[in-house]
Parts: C-alpha cells; structure tokens; sequence
C-alpha cells in the first residue's frame, strides 16, 4: 500500500512539474509576441511617416530622385517582410537609406528650414529613438524564453511540445549602428 502512494505522489509531482514548465514556457512565448507587437506598431508608425518627408521634400530634391526612389523601395520592402529576420533586413536597409537621404538633406538649406519637414523630422527620430527602445525590450524577451528552452530541464518541456527558438531583431547595417546625427541649425 505505501509503495502505490509513493508512486502515485511520484506521478502528481511529475505531473506538476511539466504543467508548470509547460506554462512557464507558453507565458514566455506570449511575452515574445507581445514584445513583437510593440515594435510593429512603431514600425508601422515609422512606415507612415516617410511618405510624408519624401513628399514634402519632393518640391525642394527635384535632382535628388534615386535617393527618394530608394526611400520608397526600401519602405514598401520592409512593409513586405514575414518573419523576424527579414523585417530585421529589411529595416536596416530602410534605416540606412532614410540615414542617405539626411545627408541629401543637408545640400537643401530650404528644406532644412521647413516647418513641415522640421515636424516630420522630429516625429522620425522620436520613433526611432521608441523603436530602439522596443527592440531592446523585445530582445530580452526572447534571451529569457530561449534561455528557458535551452536550459535542462524545461528544455525536455519544451522538446517535447515543439517550442522553438524565437529570432533576435538585431542591426545588421553600419548605417544603423552609427549614432543618428539630428540637426536643427541652419
């Protein structure tokens, strides 16, 4: 008789041990996603805007339009892109060819001194600076849940519900490594 109870309070911790593991697991995931909606949103934010600074910038670049034209095709890829990697990609070449055209910028004094563009030029690096922010938080979510799925023993959990590995939004281009260089004079 004591032999069945020992075994069934065996099977009850067991038992106990993968739901908890199992939780731990799905409640990081989420963690994840959710990390990851907030840096669609500023994404999106971003997206919206760049539009609105080609246009405005339109009238004073008329000799400048390959760089608007690779503005644009770097948006409408980084806006097409599925998985964690490619949207890492595909921003870092957006952000490379948003950081070409303020080089541009600075040969339109005009430009620089429109309120219109100085506003849109505010709201970009004020989104930037957010989505950094949501990259970084995002990156930690991912450590801890790949942490969780690596380490023993939760990593037998997380074999055996076919948790996988979450992809890291990293910078992949020098453009974006570099400090944004913001300036308001003339």
């Amino acid at each position: 008789m004591l032999g069945y109870i020992i075994v069934i309070g065996l099977i009850i911790v067991a038992a106990m041990f993968v739901i908890g593991a199992y939780n731990s697991l799905v409640r990081l995931r989420n963690q994840v996603k959710n990390s990851w909606s907030q840096i669609d949103v500023q994404l999106k934010r971003r997206h919206d805007l760049i539009p609105n600074l080609v246009e405005t910038a339109k009238g004073y670049m008329k000799h400048e339009r390959e760089t608007l034209e690779n503005i644009t095709e770097a948006r409408s890829k980084a806006m097409g892109a599925d998985s964690v990697k490619e949207a890492s990609k595909a921003e870092s070449e957006l952000s490379g060819a948003v950081s070409k055209f303020f080089v541009v910028v600075e040969n339109y004094p005009d430009l620089k001194a429109n309120q219109n563009f100085l506003s849109l030029q505010e709201e970009l690096t004020s989104t930037e600076n957010k989505i950094a922010f949501a990259r970084q938080s995002y990156n930690d979510q991912v450590l801890f849940f790949n942490n969780k799925i690596q380490m023993f023993p939760s990593n037998v959990i997380a074999g055996m519900f076919n948790f996988k590995e979450a992809d890291y939004f990293e910078v992949e281009t020098q453009a974006e490594r570099d400090v944004p260089k913001v300036d308001f004079g003339d």
